[in-house]
């Protein structure tokens, strides 16, 4: 099998920047690679691999002789190139919400569902990042039955782009000078606050991030339209990594000793579960690394057959950057491109 000719979209962004270090993490093998972005970007450089790369400007005829694109530009820059690669006989894998809900993209997440891969007609979906880290949770557990499912999640500000992050240290240090500070990413002072919104609100009266996740995941693990799902989303003064409070009722009784042996021996999951010694998951555990991490695993006392769990990963890595290379490695493998 050759080895693919792979360009990354958006190479210069936090996400980006990010595909291109965990795409030398892992290995993937190609027979050439560029990077791409904007025209304001382009002509800067970029090392990989210990070679100095020019960062080229995305225009359709850089993704001639391309065979799989990692893209996260965001979702009008997809649009604007996804029909482009697949004209030219490329395939995108895209971190945008462009595609995510179409019915004939798949919408995947490497561990959980790589079968939905085959159906793939030149675009493939990467799901938005908190529904990333939960489906790996998920997965493992669907064979009970998953009946009702609740989740909150405490979304960090790196979810939100280097503005984000800027904003908040830039707010943070106003607030403890005693200084006044506009805020421009978020609609509420971010420092020393939780804000209940991410995303716009829906006429339901949900955020479009929380009905990313309700619809999200029920395209991922193939649940049926009466499975009730609903989700609150807030952005805290967190840098990197998201955390997740998740209420699960299953069909069929399930007790928290039998959760942690699952995800004990779940792909990409790691379970540190010991409150009596304070051991449980916080996004200082998640950040720079890989896996899922799962605690505070216990019998939920409002549904019968109830499970509650407390998760967090890193929303960069398996919430945008990771999935989108693990996508990338399948795709080789699977011979699929």
């Amino acid at each position: 099998m050759r080895k693919p000719r792979i360009a990354i979209l958006g190479a210069t962004g936090v996400v980006g920047r990010e595909i291109t270090k965990i795409t030398e993490e892992l290995g993937i093998e190609y027979e050439s690679i560029k990077f791409l972005s904007s025209a304001r970007s382009a002509g800067s450089k970029i090392t990989f691999k210990e070679q100095e790369y020019t960062v080229e400007e995305a225009m359709p005829e850089v993704f001639d002789n391309v065979d799989i694109v990692m893209a996260s530009a965001g979702g009008s820059t997809s649009k604007l190139f996804a029909p482009e690669i697949v004209k030219r006989g490329g395939l995108i894998i895209d971190n945008s919400s462009a595609f995510r809900m179409e019915e004939d993209v798949p919408l995947v997440i490497a561990g959980v569902n790589d079968e939905d891969l085959r159906k793939h007609k030149g675009i493939i979906a990467n799901p938005n990042c908190s529904t990333s880290q939960l489906m790996l949770v998920l997965e493992p557990l669907k064979k009970f039955g998953i009946k009702r499912l609740i989740v909150s999640t405490y979304q960090a500000v790196s979810g939100a782009g280097l503005a984000a992050i800027n904003e908040l240290k830039a707010d943070t240090i106003a607030n403890l000078e005693g200084k006044p500070f506009e805020n421009k990413c978020f609609k509420k002072p971010i420092s020393f606050n939780v804000i209940p919104q991410i995303d716009v609100f829906c006429e339901n009266g949900y955020t479009k991030e929380e009905m990313k996740v309700v619809n999200e995941t029920r395209k991922i693990l193939h649940l049926d339209e009466s499975t009730k799902i609903s989700c609150t989303a807030a952005r805290v003064p967190v840098f990197n990594g998201h955390s997740e409070a998740v209420d699960i009722e299953f069909e069929n009784n399930i007790t928290p000793d039998e959760v942690r042996e699952i995800l004990n021996n779940a792909y990409g999951v790691k379970v540190i579960d010991n409150p009596e010694n304070y051991e449980y998951p916080t996004t200082r555990d998640a950040s720079g690394v890989d896996p899922v991490f799962v605690g505070r695993i216990r019998k939920n006392l409002a549904f019968e057959n109830g499970i509650s769990l407390w998760c967090v990963a890193d929303n960069l890595r398996i919430g945008a950057a990771l999935n989108t290379v693990r996508i990338c490695k399948r795709v080789i493998e699977m011979g699929l491109f």
